[in-house]
């Protein structure tokens, strides 16, 4: 073995019989612990991949779109939503292409941390992007049982008005659920549910599309008006939490956990799996957003199925109400899996042994405890924080923006190091500064919205 000087500065050492250059500037040979072991296994195909990205962006979350066109208009929403989906493929691309550059050189990272780490630095994993990754993940965690305990409500209010059961207890039930989905070992372990919520989500965002669209043409179709609302301030306010509510719906900060359930080699197939879930997002995105904004202009509700109801009857058939809730609710279930993952590896990496098996009472009992005690907690704050949907476009701003818009931007500029005349370097130091100023703006946008509906809640709230 010998050491050569690369033109980056950077020591790389040769080995001629494995044919390719292992970087050591800025990171030790990775050691394989527990959660890498028994959590992110390696055994996937691109097919699975895309079922991950998926259900990791397209969820119920998309039923706040007409919401957001409210905000923004139908040149302002169409535009962003739009731009945002061109961004975040660009930017997820950027993501895989860093990644399979290092697997390349020996050094396959299989955690965002990881990158941090190994391109920014020590210090970057632990104080700030493991940090970003763990409150986007426990607050999807959070939202699944309230999303979903709000649309066992519905159902069970529906056919039974006069019905004393409370929001909590619903989604104490959805909290129920999420705990038997979170025993479930590894992320690959998933890939029938994520199949499965593929196809929930085309079906339910169809259907909402059909409800929009024949209560836009039936004699109860409410008056349309499309011109923002509200005084200049408020328009203002208005267009940034509109940005922050799309940003978070194509919002995936998992990207290098679900390329770390790819066999090897890797190359080429996360761009495949990528296709495949932007072909999903086109298909549910515009037709929810679009249909619903049509159907109701600028009285869409923060959750567009609350304009289905009417205000002495529903608008559509009891069966329509039904299906859609229960595939929703199934579907939020497996986006909420989904999002366990990246907490289930932190524990089992704090907490597993990886020299001992995976099903060994060693590692079950820690296992099983920290993923029920985690569950419990979120299901908690959900019955307690009924509004967390507001709080999810907080997330959006601090949160999702850095990870998805931001630093993919840094590492792959760090990484490849292309030339400041070309216009990648540009284009990617443009969407990283836009973007720092969507944080801020974005951020404050959120919080004002906040406290102002924070004087219409309370904790437990029956809403």
């Amino acid at each position: 073995m010998g050491t050569n000087a690369h033109n980056s500065g950077e020591v790389y050492t040769s080995d001629s019989e494995k044919g390719f250059a292992i970087n050591h500037s800025h990171s030790t040979p990775p050691q394989e612990d527990a959660g890498l072991k028994f959590v992110l296994k390696s055994q996937g195909s691109w097919f699975h991949c895309g079922y991950h990205l998926t259900t990791s962006i397209v969820g119920p979350v998309l039923l706040t779109l007409p919401f957001s066109f409210t905000l923004l208009g139908w040149g302002g929403g169409v535009l962003w939503l739009t731009l945002a989906g061109l961004v975040t493929f660009y930017s997820y691309n950027l993501l895989s292409m860093v990644l399979e550059h290092h697997a390349q050189l020996g050094r396959r990272q299989l955690r965002f941390r990881d990158m941090a780490r190994d391109i920014l630095g020590h210090g970057w994993d632990k104080y700030y992007v493991g940090p970003l990754q763990f409150l986007i993940c426990f607050g999807t965690v959070i939202g699944g049982p309230l999303v979903g305990g709000k649309s066992l409500k519905f159902i069970y209010a529906l056919y039974n008005p006069d019905g004393s059961m409370k929001l909590y207890q619903f989604i104490i039930i959805c909290g129920v659920i999420t705990l038997l989905l979170a025993q479930l070992p590894s992320f690959h372990s998933l890939r029938h549910i994520n199949l499965l919520s593929l196809v929930l989500s085309v079906t339910y965002s169809a259907l909402v599309m059909i409800g929009s669209i024949y209560i836009g043409h039936s004699k109860d179709a409410p008056p349309r008006h499309y011109s923002l609302q509200g005084s200049h301030v408020d328009k203002l306010f208005g267009v940034f939490n509109g940005i922050s509510i799309i940003a978070t719906a194509y919002a995936s900060g998992i990207i290098p956990e679900i390329q770390a359930t790819l066999a090897e080699p890797v190359k080429g197939k996360m761009l495949k799996g990528l296709c495949l879930c932007y072909s999903v997002i086109a298909a549910t995105f515009y037709c929810v957003g679009i249909s619903g904004y049509w159907a109701f202009g600028n009285e869409a509700s923060g959750t567009i199925l609350a304009n289905f109801i009417g205000k002495t009857e529903t608008l559509l058939p009891k069966w329509f109400f039904l299906m859609t809730n229960i595939f929703i609710l199934v579907q939020m279930m497996a986006m909420t899996a989904v999002y366990l993952q990246p907490t289930n590896e932190l524990f089992e990496t704090s907490f597993g042994d990886p020299k001992m098996g995976q099903f060994s009472m060693r590692n079950v009992i820690p296992r099983v405890l920290s993923r029920s005690l985690s569950v419990a907690a979120a299901t908690t704050f959900a019955a307690m924080l009924p509004f967390f949907a507001d709080i999810l476009s907080l997330f959006g701003a601090f949160a999702f923006i850095p990870l998805d818009f931001i630093l993919p931007m840094v590492f792959y500029n760090i990484t490849f190091k292309p030339s400041k005349h070309s216009i990648i370097f540009w284009v990617n130091t443009l969407i990283a500064v836009v973007s720092s100023v969507l944080v801020v703006i974005g951020g404050i946008a959120s919080i004002r919205q906040i406290i102002l509906d924070a004087k219409t809640y309370h904790l437990f709230a029956d809403v």
